[in-house]
């Protein structure tokens, strides 16, 4: 198969396909006249590698998934390991974004919204910029 190909078959876009060749996550064979030709393999790596991202997973995390992948003696607790892993970033980034998102509607919330200048979003921003100035300047 040729880029447009397998770029077709995995759903992925060429450029990424270049990209993931040139990072070493998949190295498709070269005809005599140098073009790639991929295989059925290089096929399921990258549909393997768009799921993984689909998931979040970094690019390093898919290197190491892939490297777990192609091991036949590996441990499935290390993949779970990094799975953990993975999933306790989410966590906490869920939870990093729960509390931005009630910041965000008690300040919504206090803002009347009106005709007048004064308003309760802006001024919270304003003291967070001050409070960050005079942390970074100590």
């Amino acid at each position: 198969m040729n880029i447009g190909d397998v770029a077709d078959r995995a759903g992925l876009p060429a450029k990424t396909i270049r990209y993931y060749e040139e990072i070493g996550l998949i190295t498709p064979a070269r005809a005599e006249n140098g073009y790639r030709r991929f295989s059925a393999r290089d096929l399921h790596k990258l549909a393997f590698l768009k799921r993984a991202r689909a998931l979040g997973f970094s690019v390093e995390e898919c290197r190491h998934l892939l490297a777990l992948y192609e091991d036949q003696g590996r441990a499935s607790a290390d993949v779970k390991a990094l799975a953990q892993e993975h999933l306790a970033r989410i966590d906490a980034k869920l939870e990093e974004l729960a509390q931005m998102r009630r910041t965000l509607a008690e300040l919504i919330e206090s803002c009347a919204g009106d005709h007048r200048p004064d308003c309760p979003i802006l001024a919270d921003l304003a003291a967070q910029e001050a409070t960050s100035a005079k942390a970074g300047g100590r």
